[in-house]
């Protein structure tokens, strides 16, 4: 270590103090593992670093390079004693990387990890409900993400629900046997979870997750998405259509509440007139992000009552394509709405508006004008459109 002299007046002389690096103190040590991004190489320095990096790495990603898959966790477990967050991705796996971690894998993660907070198992086709069973050890365990695990089911969920108390984030992504019974209603009535996603689930339906009941009082986040895009021809004539003139504000068939939402995404649903997870739109005080993906059936009225409740609202997205509207073939929302949201939503900051389907040779197609567009602009402190 080298200290210059900088001042071309002082007394002060350059130095220079020579040590190895088993004679640093720990705080120095402690330093460098801040500043660095790979740890792996400067575990490799001296033994104090090897052992040091050992005892503060709380995060690995492994997958297909595990092999044999059990043997190879536990020696990494055992190495990282103080492990909290552990992702396992078999995304792009061939037989000819050996079996995948199987339900004993998990088995092993639970005793050999007692600070186990956060998992994610992507693409672990070799583990079923009997290996989530093995979480119910793993008292810590705030964070569970399941991404293409087909042999899971809600019987292994409501396994984790009931065992882990301290479960606060559930994330459930093209899970197809994964079905909407008593798991959902179990962490509704517990009310522990703040964060809440499911994308592409076929067992699990808009009208499963109202199950969630008094949940929704702590939840934060939440996310729901289907594979299902919807294509109507302009040509075709109204199907069924939508009532224009429904009003949230009159809808009293759910009495959930939802005052510490601040993010909320719908994608590729179809809610009915006054059902559904339309009633989230309305009683969300504190939202804060809100992305809408050609969601069907609503209309003006749903952002004017969420524009009204959701005074936080500091981003909007929108994917909209065209539908029938009584005789208007055009996207859900008009100026009406930009107008709800300039009066009522004075922290609307980013602004995302995505058009498919739409026709340029019928402008009036797209909902919106430039005459709103300019207003929204003018009363609201726009920094991204």
């Amino acid at each position: 270590f080298r200290l210059k002299k900088t001042d071309p007046t002082s007394d002060y002389h350059t130095c220079t103090l020579h040590c190895s690096m088993e004679d640093l103190p720990e705080e120095l040590f402690a330093e460098f593992l801040k500043r660095t991004s790979d740890l792996n190489s400067l575990s490799l320095v001296s033994k104090r670093l090897y052992k040091i990096e050992a005892d503060q790495r709380g995060a690995i990603h492994v997958g297909c390079g595990l092999c044999p898959a059990t043997e190879a966790l536990a020696s990494l477990c055992t190495r990282f004693p103080n492990l909290c967050k552990v992702e396992i991705d078999y995304s792009g796996w061939t037989a000819g990387h050996g079996n995948q971690l199987d339900n004993q894998g998990l088995s092993v993660l639970s005793s050999h990890c007692p600070s186990l907070a956060s998992l994610g198992l992507s693409f672990c086709s070799y583990i079923d409900d009997s290996g989530l069973g093995y979480l119910a050890g793993s008292k810590k365990l705030a964070s569970l993400r399941l991404t293409s695990t087909p042999n899971i089911t809600s019987r292994g969920l409501l396994t984790v629900s009931v065992h882990c108390q301290s479960l606060s984030a559930l994330h459930i992504i093209d899970c197809n046997k994964v079905g909407s019974k008593d798991w959902l209603e179990y962490l509704g009535s517990v009310g522990s979870l703040e964060e809440l996603v499911v994308k592409n689930c076929e067992g699990i339906s808009q009208d499963d997750l109202l199950k969630f009941g008094s949940g929704w009082i702590n939840l934060q986040k939440f996310v729901f998405e289907i594979k299902k895009r919807f294509f109507r021809n302009r040509w075709a004539g109204p199907n069924g259509g939508y009532d224009p003139s429904y009003d949230p504000h009159s809808l009293n068939m759910y009495d959930f509440i939802c005052e510490n939402m601040k993010d909320l995404k719908l994608g590729s649903i179809e809610i009915a007139t006054g059902k559904g997870l339309r009633f989230l739109l309305g009683r969300c005080k504190a939202l804060e992000k809100l992305c809408l993906e050609y969601v069907r059936g609503l209309n003006d009225n749903d952002m004017i009552a969420l524009s009204q409740s959701c005074n936080n609202l500091k981003s909007i997205s929108l994917s909209l394509d065209p539908q029938y509207y009584q005789d208007d073939f055009r996207t859900a929302f008009t100026d009406n709405s930009l107008k709800a949201l300039a009066l009522s939503c004075p922290m609307l900051e980013s602004v995302d508006l995505t058009f498919s389907g739409c026709d340029t040779m019928y402008p009036s197609e797209i909902g919106f004008t430039q005459k709103g567009l300019v207003a929204l602009i003018q009363s609201c402190p726009i920094r991204v459109l």
